[in-house]
């Protein structure tokens, strides 16, 4: 039997896309070269976050992703840990606030602190801070637990995919006809038709210190991290611990293609951002580090929608870091445009024919 939809990519957006459009009753086959979260979703940290994105589209769809997950995060170790942003410079502190501002004019939930304050949430941050916000709406999962929860009853397919016409696949296990293509390659969706490219992420890994960090907490600087268009390395401070009581330390950014060597000056750098933000990382020692490739839009905007130059092949991707926070509200508006039901929000802003992601 031909499946109704064939999504190219067992990551969390692919398995946030399969689920939802399973649950409209759809026939759904998942083909990935890998297996389920074998790529970028199993290099990240697992953050839902609303803190690090300014009012508009990108905001709304984190804002519904959030709502979403606790129902679908079952066996994921779920945590609302809560988010913590500080700035480390007197020069910080204004924009820091200005942003939490307009946050919370878009309905975020997002308190200003003292530095007392803000010790009193994490004892072991470093008293020189000059303000922050708390985000309450801040969360975590285990990406990869996500993912294959997400999963659940949809068949998957182990072969790599190097054509679709929209109504089929060629792929090194034979040609597959279906319905609907949805490409959620992530970092390698160019291969299909959009301006998406790999930015490179790394992260430390600590020994565990369990109930030592509480929060997310990061430095005011990775907002702005985040929305640059750079190439070259960028770092943020951004720690925060594990249910197993490790520590992930981020956060880097660096477009060099699928080099995926791990270099020195990024996890130098990585380690100084930490300290900043807790002298006390000084004397714990790290594990490993990791790093993947994260799917960037030139625009900063996810790719959600129909491709107008091939009937039947969809897009899901462009998320760039932000995907395990994206991901329901992804997989629901595809799954809602694709099946022809009314989108729950403006489809508009995540168009495939923008002229910043056609290729």
């Amino acid at each position: 039997m031909h499946p109704d939809v064939v999504v190219m990519g067992a990551g969390i957006i692919g398995a946030a896309c399969a689920q939802a459009l399973k649950a409209r009753g759809l026939d759904v086959l998942v083909i990935d070269r890998h297996g389920p979260a074998s790529g970028t979703s199993a290099a990240g940290e697992g953050n839902v976050l609303v803190s690090d994105k300014e009012p508009g589209p990108e905001l709304e769809l984190a804002k519904a992703s959030r709502e979403l997950w606790p129902e679908l995060a079952e066996d994921a170790e779920w945590e609302e840990k809560g988010g913590l942003v500080v700035a480390t410079t007197p020069d910080a502190s204004v924009p820091l606030k200005a942003f939490a501002a307009g946050q919370r004019a878009a309905g975020i939930d997002a308190c200003e602190l003292t530095a007392e304050e803000a010790l009193s949430h994490e004892p072991h941050l470093n008293p020189e801070i000059t303000a922050a916000v708390h985000y309450l709406q801040d969360a975590q999962l285990n990406p990869v637990k996500a993912t294959r929860t997400l999963l659940r009853g949809i068949r998957i397919t182990r072969a790599e995919v190097s054509t679709t016409d929209g109504r089929s696949v060629t792929t090194t296990q034979g040609v597959i006809s279906c319905g609907a293509v949805v490409n959620a390659t992530g970092p390698w969706a160019r291969n299909f038709g959009v301006n998406v490219l790999p930015r490179r992420g790394v992260v430390l890994v600590t020994t565990p210190i369990p109930g030592t960090i509480r929060h997310k907490v990061y430095d005011a600087d990775y907002v702005g991290a985040v929305a640059s268009g750079d190439a070259d390395l960028q770092t943020s401070g951004v720690v925060e611990s594990t249910q197993a009581g490790t520590v992930l330390i981020g956060s880097s950014r660096q477009r060099k293609g699928f080099d995926d060597t791990i270099e020195s000056k990024v996890l130098k750098a990585l380690a100084r951002r930490a300290i900043a933000l807790f002298p006390m990382l000084v004397n714990v020692p790290v594990m490993r580090a990791y790093g993947g490739f994260r799917p960037y839009a030139p625009d900063h905007l996810p790719i959600i929608g129909a491709d107008p130059r091939t009937p039947g092949l969809w897009h899901a991707t462009g998320h760039e870091g932000a995907g395990v926070g994206l991901a329901p509200a992804t997989g629901r508006l595809l799954a809602e445009l694709l099946t022809g039901g009314t989108p729950f929000l403006d489809p508009h802003p995540f168009r495939v024919d923008r002229p910043e992601v056609m290729v």
